[in-house]
């Protein structure tokens, strides 16, 4: 058996220092076609921010209108820094209007099957 067969799947998990975060975004549905051409272009512009290592944006299959971005950063500090970049502040600015609540950004932190 060589060592690529004995790999245990648990070693490819990221390691505990990247950060995981989930947004939401809730947008009118009558808005959401133009919110996601909105959205995929700041999703773009994101992963090519420095700390950004995965950030994928996703339409919710249960609430219509609703947008989920599932991101991985190197650090709390790095999405700190990204909720003030110009084109994020530029994204709430032109979408503001489109919103049926709150962004509401979640960063994640692990559970244990010890806790």
């Amino acid at each position: 058996m060589t060592t690529e067969q004995r790999r245990n799947p648990a070693d490819e998990r990221p390691p505990m220092s990247i950060l995981h975060a989930v947004a939401t975004i809730p947008v009118r549905a009558e808005l959401a076609e133009q919110a996601a051409v909105g959205l995929a272009e700041l999703a773009e512009k994101t992963r090519a921010e420095d700390g950004c290592l995965s950030y994928d944006l996703y339409r919710s299959a249960a609430q219509p209108g609703t947008f989920v971005t599932i991101e991985q950063w190197r650090s709390a500090e790095d999405l700190d820094a990204h909720m003030g970049t110009p084109h994020v502040q530029q994204a709430i600015a032109e979408f503001g209007a489109m919103l049926t609540g709150e962004i509401a950004v979640h960063p994640l932190t692990p559970v244990s099957a010890a806790e």
